[in-house]
């Protein structure tokens, strides 16, 4: 299990956004591992199998934790994985494009620091670890319809919440800039207003 363990801290971690509460995370999961490795039928690779249990110990331990943590300041090897993997394709040539990549990482982290736990998990699940939908939906135990609304709402989330700094920026310097601007441009007031009331009732539901 140990030559997993990269993967699985990397996993714990970008659930719950703190290196501390990840290997506590990753500790558990692995004496859950240990317990219950005659239940390994072999249905899925040991490495799925391990990540869906890092997964549900990582939210168990979210729910246990109850306040909002601030992700660590000093820059990890886990948060600059994390962010290459968003900024895919982002080249800073100069040192203001290199600003604005900065000023651009501010704004995500905070961004997705904000989503309700059930959406950032899946938000991380599908678009960082580039799991599928089914796998995402095995690992949460969830349907895959779920995995697609809450994928769906966590990116309209960002894209709210992005649009307004990104209104200016290049689409190559990151991926939801032109999601962003098309969200901002192409919805009124009204239209905002009643789209955000529908995806409340639909999260209550």
């Amino acid at each position: 299990m140990q030559r997993n363990d990269r993967q699985l801290q990397r996993t714990a971690w970008r659930i719950l956004r703190n290196r501390e509460d990840a290997e506590d995370a990753v500790q558990s999961a692995y004496l859950n591992a240990l317990a219950g490795i005659s239940g390994f039928a072999g249905r899925s690779t040991l490495s799925t199998w391990l990540t869906r249990i890092v997964t549900n110990a990582a939210l168990a331990h979210a729910r246990l934790v109850h306040r909002r943590r601030t992700w660590l300041d000093e820059p990890t090897s886990m948060a600059e994985t994390y962010c290459e993997t968003l900024m895919r394709g982002s080249i800073a040539s100069s040192p203001e494009r290199a600003y604005a990549h900065h000023q651009i990482l501010q704004l995500i982290n905070d961004a997705i620091d904000r989503l309700p736990p059930q959406f950032r998990t899946v938000f991380v699940l599908r678009q960082i670890e580039e799991l599928d939908v089914g796998e995402v939906a095995e690992l949460l135990g969830i349907n895959t319809a779920t995995v697609k609304t809450r994928h769906l709402r966590a990116r309209r989330r960002l894209q709210r919440t992005l649009a307004p700094a990104l209104g200016a920026a290049p689409a190559s310097m990151f991926p939801f800039a032109g999601d962003a601007r098309e969200h901002a441009v192409g919805r009124s007031p009204q239209a905002a207003t009643h789209g955000d009331c529908s995806e409340a009732r639909g999260e209550i539901a």
